[in-house]
């Protein structure tokens, strides 16, 4: 696999841009993201994660003429059958508003009776790195755990009703290092985005 010195992150959401740049710090990839360079946001047409991840990385590359890494990620509730899945930024409207889509789900799973003990779900993000000459690579990666009240103000989107299997935080109360960081030891991440971002890096940057 050629090196990559410059990249572009396809994205304009401000705290998944953090994230991924934090993930390619490592690997001394040069970053610039879809917003800096003034790319439209290209419609998510997809009908799965890493079809929607393809289509902003597509896009990006072939404007950029750069290579470009796109991330579709959302959040699947067990008892609303995988909703808001695809659609979790969709939830949260245009105004971006997280605690009314979080109040949702909440009243949603009141609604159909899903006991509190009984919530679960998982977190899904896609990763999707293209080149301007149409190669590409593909990967996602997966974190289970329980639907709670939400708690904690770090992170972003979902990330405060998500209490991961075997941890007592929420990933809202999480610091970032805590909740994405690689470890050292090559063990696997905790979130879902870290754990697709290791099997990227494993096929690309490695």
């Amino acid at each position: 696999m050629p090196p990559i010195p410059r990249l572009v992150i396809a994205t304009h959401n401000a705290g998944k841009l953090r994230e991924m740049g934090e993930l390619l710090a490592p690997y001394g990839i040069e970053t610039v993201s879809a917003g800096a360079l003034g790319l439209p946001e290209p419609e998510e047409t997809g009908t799965s994660f890493v079809a929607n991840a393809l289509i902003k990385a597509e896009a990006a590359a072939r404007a950029a003429d750069l290579p470009a890494l796109a991330d579709d990620s959302g959040l699947c509730v067990d008892g609303l059958d995988g909703d808001p899945g695809i659609y979790s930024a969709r939830w949260a409207g245009e105004s971006k508003d997280f605690g009314a889509a979080m109040a949702r789900i909440a009243t949603l799973l009141d609604q159909k009776g899903v006991a509190p003990e009984a919530r679960r779900g998982h977190f899904v993000a896609a990763l999707a790195l293209v080149w301007p000459d149409g190669r590409r690579e593909t990967v996602e990666g997966k974190v289970f755990g329980r639907i709670v009240p939400p708690r904690g103000s770090l992170g972003f989107g979902y990330d405060p009703l998500f209490l991961p299997d075997n941890h007592d935080l929420t990933f809202g109360e999480m610091a970032s290092e805590a909740k994405h960081g690689i470890p050292a030891d090559g063990s696997e991440a905790l979130s879902h985005r870290a754990r697709a971002f290791q099997a990227l890096a494993r096929r690309c940057f490695g």
